[in-house]
């Protein structure tokens, strides 16, 4: 059902990246390249999709999107802070109008109290600023967590895109 849901929402974003002339670049780390699967499932998808990296280290997030260690420091790879600084990154390195970030906690280990697994973090950046910013703490298996985090930052990202005032 999620992969069904999730390739709709990826036809649709290309659909409308497409008709907007739009290209779109990802940094992904807990996801670990799964959104980038599915975009580029989409035949047609060179056109509007850019490129994907996925920064599953502190160090590839330090090198590849120039992530301040300082961010990593303070506020830990799974932050807020650190989504902003890898979409901002992505885009940096890309020819993309809009760059999308997921960071979190997949698990089935790794969580704490504050940050429990299934925690994950979104930014989305366009025109050189962070427009989406948001958390969620998804239920279930890494499949599941995975699966729901691809399908929440693409409806995200299909929102804004259908924003006219983006």
């Amino acid at each position: 059902m999620a992969h069904k849901l999730i390739q709709d929402t990826c036809f649709r974003l290309g659909s409308v990246l497409s008709k907007n002339k739009l290209r779109i670049a990802l940094a992904e780390s807990c996801t670990g390249g799964l959104v980038c699967q599915y975009l580029t499932n989409i035949p047609g998808s060179s056109i509007w999709f850019d490129r994907g990296l996925i920064t599953y280290s502190n160090e590839s997030k330090i090198e590849l999107l120039k992530v301040n260690q300082n961010t990593l420091s303070k506020f830990g790879a799974v932050s807020k802070e650190v989504a902003s600084e890898m979409a901002l990154g992505v885009l940096r390195v890309s020819h993309a109008d809009f760059a999308l970030s997921i960071t979190g906690i997949a698990g089935p280990s790794g969580g704490s109290i504050d940050k429990p697994v299934g925690t994950v973090f979104f930014a989305i950046a366009y025109q050189n600023k962070i427009i989406f910013n948001d958390s969620k703490i998804f239920p279930g298996s890494r499949e599941n967590i995975r699966e729901s985090s691809c399908l929440f930052a693409l409806n995200q990202v299909l929102a804004l895109t259908l924003n006219p005032q983006v």
